[in-house]
């Protein structure tokens, strides 16, 4: 993955995979400030990732400044994100894009799942 940098936040695009049906998601922000990996639900609808109601549950996300947004928190199988592939994978899915302009937030637990290696130097995100 390649970083590109706007207003100061290092943004990637990347490729999901979701029970084979693929979307390539850009404006998507590498945070190692958020713990959780969260993605717009209008965006990853297309693949077929949806809200599980009878599964998963409800959830505030917190964001700098104390505000929250409902989301819902939910474990999904057969995920892969830039090539890296898990069989089972907890996430959210809320409002990203109309409310932060961002498809995607990745979190602190897919960069340690996956060992991602954030070089700044270079521009690049790696995946081990």
């Amino acid at each position: 993955m390649k970083i590109q940098m706007h207003g100061g936040l290092p943004l990637v695009s990347i490729s999901l995979v979701y029970k084979g049906n693929t979307i390539l998601l850009e404006h998507v922000l590498l945070d190692t400030g958020c713990s959780t990996t969260i993605f717009d639900t209008d965006e990853v609808e297309e693949v077929g990732l949806t809200i599980d109601r009878k599964n998963g549950r409800p959830k505030r996300m917190y964001g700098v400044g104390g505000e929250s947004e409902l989301c819902y928190e939910q474990t999904v199988y057969d995920l892969e994100i830039d090539h890296y592939k898990m069989d089972s994978f907890q996430l959210q899915l809320g409002i990203t894009k109309e409310t932060y302009g961002f498809n995607g937030i990745l979190g602190v637990d897919f960069m340690t799942k996956s060992n991602l290696i954030i070089d700044f130097k270079d521009m690049k995100v790696k995946i081990k």
